[in-house]
């Protein structure tokens, strides 16, 4: 489908795989090409399973972009706080098989995801804006907030604090760790088990249990936009 997101639609399931470097870097161009994926999973009619390469999911948004003006990290912010409330809306179960780190917005795809699958080893999971100095950007915050424990939220947006796939279990980027050889057979079966659902009512289920936190994000991104602008 795209240099930086292959596309693969097999009996009902999408599988995207990030493939933008060594971090699976979040950049302009990359947003695009997972919101074109969307569009193709949604006219599929597919339970999505988004994944990125051995021993990473992303590593967050490019930092290049980031650092090269205001206007363009205001842009890239924006536009990855609107895809991850796409994917809070989406009309199907997403399945984020993360096969190692997750860092900063690679770990908010985690937070707005359906159903999270990471695996055992070295890996570190979780937001580090503050400790490479940014302040965490309302929208972040009000997803963090949302999906998290109570403590683990507070450690992760004010502390910086990474965990261990087993702590990010705990704190509640995933929902369950299994071994790196296991981990697309197991999102294949929960995948499997997600397209037994009734789809019509997940969408209507998934848009009222979310209706208040995408209300929330939606003055949130405001927010980050006047905040950005001023």
């Amino acid at each position: 489908m795209s240099e930086l997101i292959s596309y693969q639609f097999d009996d009902g399931v999408a599988t995207l795989t990030l493939a933008n470097g060594k971090v699976n870097a979040l950049s302009p161009q990359m947003f695009e090409a997972l919101n074109a994926a969307l569009d193709r999973a949604e006219q599929d009619r597919a339970v999505v399973i988004l994944t990125g390469q051995p021993g990473i999911l992303s590593g967050g948004y490019d930092l290049k972009v980031m650092t090269s003006s205001a206007e363009n990290a205001m842009s890239l912010v924006a536009t990855g706080s609107a895809f991850t409330r796409r994917m809070l809306a989406h009309p199907y179960p997403i399945i984020v098989a993360c096969p190692g780190h997750a860092i900063a917005k690679g770990a908010f795809l985690l937070l707005a995801a359906d159903y999270r699958i990471g695996v055992e080893g070295p890996f570190n999971i979780g937001l580090n804006e503050v400790q490479i100095g940014m302040t965490m950007h309302h929208a972040g915050i009000e997803l963090a907030r949302d999906r998290l424990g109570k403590a683990a939220f507070q450690r992760s947006v004010i502390n910086g604090e990474l965990f261990d796939p087993q702590g990010a279990v705990l704190a509640g980027f995933l929902d369950r760790v299994v071994s790196a050889e296991a981990l697309m057979e197991t999102a294949l079966a929960v995948a499997a088990q997600l397209k037994r659902i009734n789809m019509v009512a997940h969408r209507n289920t998934k848009l009222k249990v979310r209706k208040a936190l995408l209300e929330t994000l939606d003055q949130a991104i405001e927010l980050d936009k006047q905040h950005f602008g001023a």
